[in-house]
Order: C-alpha cells, then structure tokens, then sequence
C-alpha cells in the first residue's frame, strides 16, 4: 500500500509512473481526507485490468482480493518503466517491465524494502559461482539447456534447483523480455535488471499479496527444508510447530496489527520470532536482527562477522544486542529463566559442534586437499564426506536445537556427523595419508606425514580418545557406574 507520508514526494518524478501518482494526487484533491492508497484507479490499469481480467482470470481475481485492489493499486502501478529501463518494452502503447523488482516496490515501501536490501536474504543469489553451484552446474549437470540468451547452454540442475531458492541472474533479451532460463524466478535473492537484489513475491507471492500467506510458515518451506537447512520439518517436529498447527484457526493471521502476545498467544511462526512485531519493537524485513548465531557456515560464527564479509549495514550490530531483539519475542509468552534456559542449552550445542567437530575437521580438510589424485571439487571421496558433514549433518544439529527439535538435533543432527567423522572421515584421510607417504615425490611424502600426524594428534585429543580406548578413567568409572544402576533399575528378578 502507499504510506501517506510517502505521498507528497511522488509529484516531483518525472516517470511516466509518477505522472500517474501525480495526477490523481494533485487534480483537486484533498489529501488530508484521502485514506491510504490513491482515490482511484488510473486509467492505465483500467486498461490492462479490460483484457487480464479475460486472458487470466485467476491473477485478476488474486489482486481483486488484495490492499492493493482496496488502494487502487492496479497493474501499471507496479509494472510500469521508463523507456531507457533495460527489461522495458511496448505492450499497447504502454511501457512496462515483466518484473517487478524491489526497487519498483520502494515507491510505496521504502522502508521494508531498505531493510530487507540489508539483510541476508537480500544476498542469497551471490551464491552463484560458489561450491553449491559448482554441485548443480558441473557435478550434477551439464551445458544441454540452451537458450537465447544462454547459447552455449546451462544446467537445468541450477536454473530449476538453485535459482529458485536463491534468486537468478535475470537476463534480458534484446526485445526487453527476460531470457527463460533466468525467468520465471522468485529467488530470495534475485540479480535484478535494475540493480537491485531480491523478490519481494518470494514470501509475498503475486497477486494477492497476502500478509496471512507471509506469515504462514509454509511460505519459507518453499526454501527452508531439506538435508541441508530443514528449518521447516524441524519447526513442525518442535513444541513450537505442533502448538500452531492445532491451533492456526486462533492465529489471527490476517490482521493488520499481529503482535504476539496481545493479538494472538498459541504459537510463533518463523514470522513471529524473526520479523514481525513485538510489544516493543516494530515489524523488520531484514531477518537477521534477532539471530545471534550464524550456521550456515563450517564453522558458527557471530552474525556480524558474516554481515561484515558481505559489506551490510549489520557489521555494527552485536550478537548481543539480536539475542536481546529474539528474547523480546520469547519473552511474549516465556517466563525470564525458561528463556535464559534455552540459550544456554543451544549455545552449548553450537559450542559442542564447533569445538569437537568442526574446527579440526575443517584443519584435516585442509591438509588432505593437496594430497587428492585430482584437483576438481567433488572429485574425490573425501570433499564429498567432508560436504556432508558439515553442509548437512552439521547445519542440521545447529538448526535443530535453535528451533527446539530433539529428533533433528541428535539423530538428524550429531549422531550423523558423529558416525561419518569416526567410520567414514578419518578413515578416508588415513588413507589418503598413507599413500602419500609412500610417494617417490619428497614434498607428498612429507605433507602425507603432517596429515598423518594431525589425524593422529585430533584422535588422542580429550574429545575422541575414546574411539582408540583410551577414556579418561574418570569419565570410564561415571560410565560404569550409570550402566551398573540402569541395569539395577530395570532388571527383572
């Protein structure tokens, strides 16, 4: 919708667009007693309304249910472009663009729109090119998808599988339609024509617009489930998850103001805990404010560290400060020790991971890449097993116990990373090792032996001495004494 405030700012465009703003805005009449939106439809959407309302009914009758339709805002408010716009073309004398970008969007909502521009997901097509798209483009595809735009072709791996989550780059042909291997595309962090990044319709899905559906976790299961971030199974598996699901019909989820603990009380949405409202705090587009860990990587780390990496506004904020933002939202329905509880037992698990696994599995990677027969990524058993862990086992146990999910956490989670670091991981980079050190080549030879012995050093460490037999006898004797009173406990007589 267009924000009041907004509105006297559009008559000083120049844009066939603003034009339009101007004209219903400034003709006589009084703003003062204008509701929000505009006083009436613009004859340029009348057009386009005449024949969309024939050739596609089910998108007239989504935007007829919308604030946009109640505002006044109709196709040419959003579709319109300037002639000079790259994706700009003629249809029936009008100038219009096939997709509407963030930056079309900020006409009316510049201030979601400067929130969600610095958050990450904003950035999430900057995946192209990284070690996830070599896996879609190369390992798992080939160049066979030709298309104008792309003649020597493109994996169908990545434009149907990555893209969509992440976002495309959107290429434009030269009669400014936009090239089929990049579009149709709703990715979270779409490469737009026009500069910007993002999908607004990624949660906001067209042509309705609607908020209930935004709010709605099933909206961030078209990207968020899966091996490797299933944070929608793992929400639906947690307390929080089953308490909305029988309860969704009390979830107000339409209402204009939704702030959890006044306008609804049965269960959080991913919404409710990373973006929308709170008693004190207001709604925010950039989901990253309340999150003090970032899991993504092999290793967590503090969310500023990887918002600084990507050059956003969010370098300045400390995770202490997102963790007081996400206890605000608990706290709406939390007691103060509860809340205080959980983090501590999440930390913990974050801390576990880190320290056990992922730091020295990350230095034996490092020290076996040279020593693989071929270069390539994927090219060998080891990148594969390594991937695994930490891409999905590792993301999973993290996930889990950020959303309180037992099953994800351990059997989904440390229990997979567990297994495959003792009977898969070491076994692989012994192996690799060995033959190394048997190279007629003196400089293999030595590297073999560093990671031999680094494999060496890691399995005598306090945390895995005991898949060689040798326990602490402290922690032996408390293992001993447990299984002595469980046996007790339950033995039949």
């Amino acid at each position: 919708m267009i924000r009041f405030r907004k509105l006297k700012k559009l008559h000083r465009r120049t844009s066939p667009l603003a034009a339009v703003f101007a004209a219903l805005l400034f003709g006589g009449v009084d703003l003062a007693a204008q509701a929000i939106g505009l006083p009436r439809m613009s004859e340029a959407s009348k057009e386009c309304i005449s024949c969309h309302k024939k050739q596609n009914l089910g998108l007239y009758q989504q935007w007829g249910a919308s604030k946009h339709y109640r505002g006044n805002v109709g196709c040419y408010e959003c579709h319109a472009a300037e002639k000079k716009d790259k994706d700009a073309f003629e249809h029936y004398d009008r100038t219009i663009s096939t997709i509407v970008t963030p930056k079309d969007c900020a006409r009316c909502h510049s201030a979601e729109v400067s929130e969600f521009t610095a958050s990450h997901h904003a950035k999430a097509g900057r995946i192209l090119g990284s070690l996830d798209n070599v896996l879609a483009e190369v390992v798992e595809g080939n160049r066979a998808l030709k298309t104008p735009g792309f003649p020597e072709g493109n994996s169908a791996a990545a434009v149907n599988g990555c893209w969509q989550c992440h976002g495309s780059q959107i290429k434009i042909l030269p009669d400014g339609k936009p090239d089929p291997a990049t579009f149709p595309n709703s990715g979270i962090g779409r490469i737009n024509p026009d500069g910007s990044e993002g999908a607004c319709t990624a949660c906001h899905s067209r042509h309705s617009f609607s908020i209930a559906q935004a709010r709605h976790p099933d909206t961030c299961g078209k990207c968020h489930l899966g091996p490797d971030h299933p944070q929608k199974e793992i929400y639906e598996e947690s307390k929080h998850g089953i308490a909305f699901f029988a309860n969704e019909s009390k979830m107000n989820l339409g209402a204009a103001k939704w702030i959890a603990g006044e306008d609804y009380f049965d269960a959080p949405t991913c919404a409710t805990c990373h973006m929308s409202a709170t008693k004190k705090s207001p709604v925010t587009h950039d989901v990253g404010l309340r999150i003090s860990w970032n899991n993504r990587p092999i290793v967590s780390v503090r969310p500023e560290v990887s918002d600084a990496k990507l050059g956003l506004p969010g370098k300045d904020i400390p995770w202490q400060m997102r963790r007081q933002n996400m206890q605000e939202v608990c706290l709406s329905c939390h007691q103060k020790n509860w809340v205080k509880g959980f983090y501590i037992q999440y930390d913990g698990l974050v801390e576990l991971y880190n320290e056990k696994f992922a730091k020295p599995g990350k230095e034996l990677y490092a020290l076996a890449k040279p020593l693989r027969p071929y270069k390539a990524p994927f090219s060998h058993e080891v990148d594969w097993i390594w991937f695994e862990i930490w891409h999905h086992e590792g993301r999973r146990a993290r996930h889990g116990a950020a959303m309180m999910a037992p099953d994800y956490t351990h059997w989904h989670g440390t229990y997979d990373v567990a297994k495959h670091f003792y009977t898969k991981y070491i076994p692989v980079l012994r192996k690799l090792a060995e033959e190394a050190m048997r190279s007629s080549d003196d400089k293999r030879a030595a590297d073999g032996k560093v990671l031999m012995s680094r494999i060496q050093k890691v399995i005598e460490s306090k945390d895995h001495q005991w898949s060689i037999d040798r326990m602490d006898p402290k922690e032996k004797a408390m293992r001993d004494k447990r299984r002595a009173e469980f046996k007790k406990r339950y033995q039949k007589d």
